[in-house]
This record gives structure tokens, C-alpha cells and sequence, in this order.
């Protein structure tokens, strides 16, 4: 196809993509009351085979074109590595810190308990053809799926609690550093499945995981240095009352490309390097206005085309075979009793009240964005295949759907009644 007609089929795509974000997102928000990123990952599998190419094959094969395929990957990469940068932005490494050790019971409980589920399960997961590739060994398999299990949804996490005014209580803290732990260990693992899988040797795959360990501590330890004078000049700009200026943006970008193509060039991903530029951006002057800058952009326009190139890999018909969707459904039921058993349990014997243990339980569970980053990243390193692809999306969006009303059922309402939660969403 020529250059020109891949534009014109681009311009198309992202015409059918925002139209269908923001109808599924209206329709979510009003009737089921769920946050504009949730329906989005909606919106993107029913643009797939699982609705769109399943009610209008001819009309959806021409919308997204196989042959377009690569260009609308290249822009979904981008979006979910900005998206991920700005989450970095707005990662709370104070709550972090204060929090650590208290949010340490319930961040270990939810990890290593998804992690024993997955060390059960993989060898009957493996047994099925097609679920995992033929060259995937059932270390990397069991490493995978527990990644995938513990993952929680922290921008999701993050938006709720602030939502509903609950950053300071203790159900806040201890959900949004635990989140938190556990993020920042699922992305290890994967880090080392993505070195391990991907290397033709295991030389390579020793490089990959030096070169990662020393990508992380360059940025940790030596990249706020070298921003600190990109800080200042940004807060003498501020000073005299102007925003931050285009040469300070167009820097801040440039090392965004940098960071995402060093940590894909080491055999890693590039929203690691993109999230990791993101935590260590200079707080205050600097970090706020590249956020104003990026967020709306990035989140209305690039990252709907990661949710539809998601959907367009999910084929949920994959499943439609007895004997897969049983394996669906206890891929599902296994997610949610490591999880959110896990957390509630481990909440309660840290000193937790119930209520706030399930509340914690509840938030702990959902998965959202951060799945399908995991999965799509393990789809296209070639871990697992598209029917396993399928089941965890269809995970992902489940436990993510729970994630709000579950909340209210076992917090909000209770809360509610005793004034609680009114007085915090007032005072928020």
C-alpha cells in the first residue's frame, strides 16, 4: 500500500477509535459508572474481532487494514509509553516511603500468593496448545502469569481514592503504597521474562538484565542530578510568570525518546524507561507543567489507539469453546481469590478493621491499563498466544469493572452511613 494511502487509512482509524472511546465512555459513565479509561478498554475490544469484525467483518477489515497494522502499533507504543511517563509524574514517592513498611504485609501477601497460584496452575495452563508458545519453558511461563495475577491497576487505584477523598485515611495510604510495591516488583518479573525469553543466549540474556539494573540506577541515582538545572530554569520562567517554555518541553521529550529507546535496546520495554523518567522528574514547576502539557493529549488522543491495537488482538470467540472458557473463568476466579483474598487477608492481620481490609481487598484487585501493557508486551515477545491473550484481557476488564462497585458494596455505603466518607469527599 502507498505512503499516502496509509495515511488517509490512519486518519480514518483515529476517527473511528476517539468516536468509539467517547460514545462507549459516555454510555459507561452514565449507566454503569465507570471511569472514561474503563470503557476505553472497552471500546477498544469491540472495534476487534470480538464485535466489530464479528457483525461487519468487510466494513472492520476495511477500517483497520492489516497492512496499517504497523503504523497504528508504532502509535499505540508511543501513547502507552507518554502514558506511562506521565504516570511517573504523578507516582507519590512520599507516600511511598511513609508507608512502606505498614503497606509491606499487604504488598507481599499480594504478590506471593498470585505467584503460588501460578506456579499450581502453569503446568495445566501449559498442557492446553496454543496457550503459551512452544519455546516458552515453564519457568518463564510461571513467571509470567504470576506477573500478571499480582499486577494492579495503580493509575486506576490512584484515581479512585482521590476521587472519594481517601488519600489520607489509612485504607488510602496502605492501598496506594502496597499498589505501589507491587507495581514496581510485577515490572521486575517481567523484566526478567522479557531478558530470559527473548535472548537467542544466555550471554544475551545476562546483558539484558546487567543493562537493565544499570539503566534503573542511572536514572534513579544520577538522571535527577543532570534535571536539576533543567528544574531551576524552569522555576526562574515560573517566577516571572510564564509557563514552560517550548525548548524546556522539547528537552524533557528528547529524553523521553532517549529513556524509552535505551530500555528497548537493552531487551526490555519502553514504558519502562518512560515510567521511570517519570518518577524521577524534579517535583514542582517542572514536573506540573510537562504534565499540563501532556496529559490531556496523551490521554484522550494516543492512548485510545493502545486499547483499540489490544482489541484488535483479543478475539474473544477463542474462548467460545467449552473447554477454554472454563479455563477463562478459573483464570478469572484464580486472579481474584490471590488478589483480592490475599490483600484482604493480610490487611486484616496487620490491624485492619474488615470493612477497610475488603476496601483495600477491592481497590488491590483491579488490573486495568497495567495488564494490557503486561500482556500486549508478552503477546509480542511471543510468551504467550492469542487465546491466553484473550482470557486475560477478558481478566483484566472484569476485575476492573468489579473494582468500583465492589468498592461501594463493602466500604462506600458503610462509610457512608456513618458520615465518614462524606465528610473526607467534603473536605477533598
Amino acid at each position: 500500500m502507498a505512503v499516502a494511502q496509509l495515511s488517509i487509512t490512519f486518519f480514518l482509524q483515529m476517527a473511528v477509535i476517539l468516536a468509539a472511546c467517547r460514545v462507549v465512555g459516555w454510555a459507561g459513565r452514565k449507566y454503569l459508572k465507570q471511569p472514561q479509561v474503563v470503557c476505553e478498554m472497552i471500546a477498544g475490544v469491540l472495534l476487534g474481532p470480538s464485535l466489530f469484525g464479528l457483525v461487519a467483518p468487510d466494513i472492520q477489515k476495511w477500517v483497520f487494514r492489516p497492512e496499517n497494522q504497523g503504523v497504528l502499533y508504532v502509535g499505540a507504543q508511543f501513547g502507552v509509553g507518554l502514558y506511562m511517563f506521565v504516570v511517573g509524574l504523578t507516582f507519590r514517592t512520599d507516600h511511598f516511603k511513609a508507608n512502606v513498611r505498614k503497606a509491606a504485609s499487604v504488598s507481599i501477601a499480594g504478590m506471593v500468593v498470585p505467584f503460588v497460584v501460578a506456579v499450581a496452575a502453569t503446568p495445566w495452563l501449559m498442557t492446553v496448545p496454543g496457550l503459551f508458545a512452544s519455546t516458552a519453558t515453564r519457568f518463564d511461563a510461571t513467571l509470567f502469569m504470576g506477573a500478571a495475577i499480582a499486577i494492579t491497576a495503580f493509575p486506576m487505584l490512584a484515581r479512585i481514592i482521590h476521587e472519594r477523598g481517601l488519600g489520607s485515611t489509612s485504607l488510602g495510604t496502605l492501598s496506594l503504597s502496597a499498589g505501589a510495591i507491587d507495581d514496581a516488583v510485577a515490572w521486575c518479573v517481567l523484566a526478567v521474562v522479557l531478558a530470559s525469553f527473548g535472548a537467542a543466549g544466555s550471554s544475551v540474556a545476562y546483558t539484558a538484565v546487567i543493562g537493565g539494573i544499570a539503566f534503573a540506577a542511572f536514572m534513579i541515582f544520577l538522571m535527577p542530578r543532570i534535571l536539576r538545572p533543567l528544574a531551576g530554569w524552569a522555576e526562574r520562567e515560573a517566577a516571572v510568570g510564564k509557563t514552560v517554555s517550548g525548548t524546556i518541553f522539547a528537552v524533557v521529550i528528547i529524553l523521553f525518546m532517549l529513556a524509552a529507546y535505551t530500555a528497548d535496546f537493552i531487551g526490555l520495554h519502553a514504558v519502562f524507561g518512560g515510567f521511570l523518567l517519570g518518577c524521577v522528574m524534579p517535583r514542582g514547576v517542572l514536573a506540573d507543567g510537562i504534565r499540563g502539557q501532556l496529559e490531556s493529549f496523551t490521554v484522550i488522543v494516543l492512548l485510545p489507539m493502545f486499547f483499540t491495537y489490544s482489541g484488535l488482538n483479543t478475539q474473544l470467540t477463542l474462548v467460545a469453546d467449552p473447554y477454554l472458557l472454563l479455563i477463562a473463568l478459573a483464570v478469572l476466579a484464580m486472579s481474584v481469590f490471590a488478589k483480592f483474598g490475599a490483600c484482604w487477608a493480610a490487611a486484616r492481620l496487620s490491624g485492619q478493621d474488615n470493612r477497610t481490609a475488603l476496601g483495600i481487598g477491592a481497590l488491590m484487585n483491579s488490573r486495568g491499563l497495567m495488564e494490557l501493557i503486561i500482556i500486549n508486551i508478552g503477546l509480542q515477545a511471543g510468551v504467550i498466544g492469542p487465546a491466553l491473550f484473550s482470557m486475560l484481557v477478558l481478566m483484566a476488564i472484569v476485575t476492573t469493572l468489579m473494582a468500583s462497585p465492589v468498592f461501594e458494596l463493602v466500604y462506600g455505603r458503610q462509610a457512608r452511613k456513618s458520615g465518614e466518607l462524606g465528610a473526607l469527599e467534603s473536605a477533598g
